[in-house]
């Protein structure tokens, strides 16, 4: 803490290191800058390719309610790429940095509450798990061999889709890696990352999971489903969705429940 200073210069000091220490994380990005790139398109290009370009042109194409399966994929597909990018920049990264090497000791020497350090991280993620949304689009446009009927049907909610969904992806990378040891990377992707993936709604509209009614309401659990039916009320709001007040609202209380309990972890395991 800063002692002895006004609460406006300590706000300019606290902004002033927070600044640095997002500029130091984006200089390490950018060394490993192709590696970004190929963790934020290799899902969505894998998955629109196959099930939009070779399953139509195999006789597999496959939709539903007259909306072909594309349509119904690339909101989906946003929101993996934003929650998958939170958890690789934040829990990698984070639990080799809370390991032997201790190599997070430098970032704890500025001159900012540790908490802050911690929400840092977050804000970091938020950035590149943008960034890897967006890429998905022009994947979208380029790959289906099936029209892909995807338009800004809502420039606001798109951005705080988007924006809440990328801080709320943070979050659990930061969570997830102050949870599990270095050596349980690989668990952590089989137990926690996989089961988002495939139960966030990323391949099928919550609604059409009333025919399996206990599965509709065990996957309220999961952050993702609100972000796929955000991005779909954005982006394809004639496939079925939530209420925009229920899963903004959701995204809201994630991103808060998300963030004190990995800023609480970041602070168990950084403070003896």
């Amino acid at each position: 803490m800063i002692e002895g200073v006004e609460p406006a210069q300590r706000i300019r000091r606290y902004a002033s290191s927070l600044y640095g220490l997002l500029l130091r994380d984006l200089r390490v990005q950018l060394r490993d800058g192709a590696g970004f790139v190929l963790r934020a398109i290799m899902n969505p290009l894998f998955f629109l390719f196959i099930f939009a370009f070779v399953f139509p042109r195999t006789g597999q194409g496959f939709s539903g309610g007259g909306t072909t399966f594309a349509t119904i994929l690339v909101p989906g597909l946003v929101g993996v790429a934003i929650f998958f990018q939170g958890v690789a920049a934040v829990a990698l990264p984070l639990a080799m940095e809370l390991g032997g090497t201790r190599e997070i000791e430098d970032r704890l020497m500025a001159p900012v509450p540790v908490a802050l350090v911690a929400i840092e991280k977050i804000l970091f993620s938020a950035m590149l798990s943008v960034i890897s949304a967006a890429m998905v689009f022009p994947l979208a446009w380029l790959l289906p061999g099936i029209p892909v009927e995807v338009t800004v049907a809502n420039w606001p909610l798109l951005a705080a889709v988007v924006l809440l969904g990328s801080l709320a992806g943070g979050a659990l990378g930061l969570f997830l890696g102050t949870s599990v040891r270095p050596r349980q990377i690989g668990l952590m992707f089989s137990l926690v990352v996989i089961p988002i993936t495939f139960l966030g709604c990323v391949y099928y509209p919550w609604a059409r999971l009333d025919a399996v009614p206990w599965l509709q309401w065990a996957v309220l659990l999961d952050p993702l489903v609100y972000v796929s039916e955000g991005l779909r009320a954005a982006l394809t709001p004639e496939v079925g969705h939530m209420p925009a007040p229920a899963f903004l609202g959701a995204i809201g209380l994630s991103l808060v429940v998300l963030t004190w309990a990995g800023v609480r972890g970041f602070l168990r395991r950084t403070i003896s």
